[in-house]
């Protein structure tokens, strides 16, 4: 009888014995369940809740560094966000943004009243504006912009701004490519800007969080959050996940020359120095670029393209839309000599170009 009430006791206490073994072998990593594996069970218990409040302890101290350099941007027909670009008070915004307006009310990310801004310049080509303060609010600072060829996928990335009014809201995600030609298009106040180097985050852009703070970890803006991709089989609306920042480096360099000199200089950007449009063949499919004028003096007029001709290829790119031909030259510097084919008539001919200035 006594032997049998043990027999019967044992399976009950082995299973609940068998269980914790099983835990602490899954918690430690390992394979065995011998007489050290409480001691992976103890480190590994208090690792992980250590290594992720390290990480909301980044985020928190990156968020209270930067977020004072963060603001909402209110002109008469958008919302949107901007950064604090030096201590005078001038801030760096998107070009869409600022519309067609001259005057705007921005408001601290971290609160506060109001203050009016005006326009210094806008530049469309490249999507980027900057405006300035009439007076500087208490606690607003200038940001600290990062090297853009140090910003890598992988990354952990935070964008700051004022996603569909809410001020001062922040998300996190990662560098999710680099080196990306992104093409806006005109609805819904799009400068139609063909933008190279763009960095792909997959940080949550909404409306309104254009012109604001894409970070990384040492507090640094990498890039000026622009737009979201949108997904036709969703309707058009955008496609979660993917958004493109205008990368620092250039934010710099448009910055820079509107401040002072109040215009871009020096694009540093390639151009046929045409203006063109879209031509459809038979079957009202994009077949290439029309010229529409190509002034003498100009990179295609020199190179002896006539209002006209039609271009179907660039180096090694076909050219079907006005789109096409904008991203294979966003890739390509002014001073760049590239092929060119084109059709004059029924004729298709290839000349070289020496590419000019935007």
């Amino acid at each position: 009888m006594d032997v049998s009430r043990a027999r019967g006791r044992t399976p009950r206490l082995a299973l609940p014995l068998t269980a914790a073994a099983c835990a602490v072998a899954l918690a430690g990593g390992c394979t065995s369940a011998g007489g050290d594996a409480p001691a992976p069970e103890r480190s590994t218990q208090a690792a992980a809740p250590l290594a992720a409040n390290d990480l909301q302890d980044d985020y928190q101290a990156v968020i209270k560094n930067v977020l004072p350099s963060v603001v909402q941007i209110d002109a008469a027909e958008s919302l949107g966000s901007g950064v604090v670009y030096d201590d005078k008070g001038h801030i760096v915004t998107n070009a869409h943004v600022v519309g067609q307006e001259k005057s705007f009310k921005v408001t601290a990310a971290t609160g506060g009243q109001p203050v009016t801004a005006r326009l210094v310049s806008s530049y469309p080509e490249q999507d980027l504006a900057v405006i300035k303060l009439e007076s500087l609010p208490q606690g607003l600072k200038p940001a600290k912009f990062g090297d853009s060829g140090a910003v890598d996928m992988g990354q952990i990335v935070l964008a700051m701004g004022s996603p569909l009014g809410l001020s001062g809201s922040v998300t996190q995600g990662i560098v999710s490519a680099t080196g990306r030609t992104v093409s806006e298009g005109r609805t819904g106040g799009g400068t139609g800007a063909t933008i190279a180097n763009m960095v792909q985050t997959s940080a949550a852009i909404n409306p309104g969080n254009s012109g604001g703070a894409l970070v990384n970890l040492d507090s640094e803006v990498v890039g000026i959050p622009t737009l979201a991709a949108t997904d036709p089989g969703m309707g058009g609306s955008s496609a979660p996940g993917i958004g493109f920042a205008i990368p620092a480096s250039m934010v710099r360099t448009v910055a820079d020359q509107i401040i002072k000199d109040g215009k871009v200089t020096d694009s540093g950007r390639a151009a046929l120095n045409i203006t063109g449009r879209t031509v459809l063949d038979d079957d009202y499919e994009p077949a290439g670029v029309a010229v529409v004028e190509a002034p003498a003096n100009g990179a295609a007029g020199k190179a002896g393209l006539k209002p006209g001709d039609v271009i179907t290829r660039l180096g090694d790119t076909d050219i079907t839309t006005i789109t096409s031909l904008s991203e294979a030259l966003a890739a390509r510097k002014p001073g760049d000599v590239v092929p060119v084919t084109y059709t004059r008539g029924t004729s298709t001919r290839k000349t070289e170009v020496t590419l000019g200035e935007m």
